[in-house]
């Protein structure tokens, strides 16, 4: 398992919390149907886990570590759900059975391991024979943001030999059909999807929370430790996010990969 580029400070959690089926999956909603079984691999602090348990029999969240685990496990706990079972797993090579679960599914996961291939072959050994494995990763280098700020530009190199430099693949997305194949499968649908950033309220959440994130995270200590960046970078790149997220021409536009292969 390659090194988790961005950790778990809270101003990590606060964007990862707002994802949701309709933000990050809405390319599975069809496949999925009461009495299946679904293993969500990586399932963070678990906002996205808790709706797949409104909508399947049983729901597996796993995660690299319990305290990892420990977010999901509260928040199905705060939402009295008692259909998931959590499990500590690297996805390379999971602990479950052959033909396990009717969907596997993992979101901003791939992007993170050490080697993707071997976990997508892992996530089809798990799947029951026809069952659907999903994958949806974002793809740094087509980040697109406006206005034209240096400091932004500088984020994201920082941010792209941060991730590689932790055994991972920023830009996964463009990668997820390759990978797909590579890993055997044969029956592959792969699409896209976006997040947009362009209102005063979107603009708020997305540059706060990257104003923090830059200085606070794990992402901060790495590049600071690594001597990739001083604190005072860090401190000018906050402030372009917040001078970005001001600005009423404010615009950010995230694309993602997504898989839906057939076990």
């Amino acid at each position: 398992m390659a090194t988790y580029t961005h950790g778990h400070h809270e101003s990590v959690l606060r964007s990862h919390n707002n994802r949701t089926i309709t933000n990050s999956a809405e390319y599975l909603r069809p496949h999925l149907a009461p009495g299946m079984s679904l293993l969500d691999v990586g399932a963070g602090p678990g906002s996205i886990t808790m709706e797949f348990a409104a909508m399947v029999e049983r729901v597996t969240a796993t995660e690299i570590g319990d305290a990892e685990l420990a977010l999901s496990r509260a928040l199905a706990a705060e939402r009295g759900l008692s259909n998931i079972d959590f499990a500590v797993e690297d996805v390379h090579a999971l602990s479950f059975p052959d033909d396990s679960f009717d969907v596997v599914h993992a979101h901003q996961v791939l992007q993170h391991v050490a080697d993707p291939v071997q976990a997508l072959r892992e996530m089809r050994r798990v799947a029951k024979p026809g069952g659907v494995v999903a994958a949806r990763d974002a793809d740094y280098a087509g980040f697109f943001w406006f206005p034209l700020l240096p400091e932004l530009d500088e984020w994201l190199r920082l941010y792209r030999e941060a991730a590689r430099a932790n055994g991972g693949e920023p830009d996964a997305g463009r990668r997820l059909l390759s990978w797909a194949r590579a890993a055997g499968f044969e029956d592959i649908t792969a699409t896209a999807s976006t997040w947009c950033y362009a209102t005063a309220e979107e603009r708020a959440w997305w540059g706060g929370m990257w104003a923090d994130r830059i200085l606070e995270s794990a992402l901060a200590r790495q590049l600071v430790d690594s001597s990739m960046a001083t604190r005072a970078d860090l401190t000018r790149i906050s402030g372009a996010w917040r001078t970005w997220a001001d600005d009423g021409d404010g615009w950010f536009l995230l694309p993602h990969g997504e898989i839906l292969c057939r076990a």
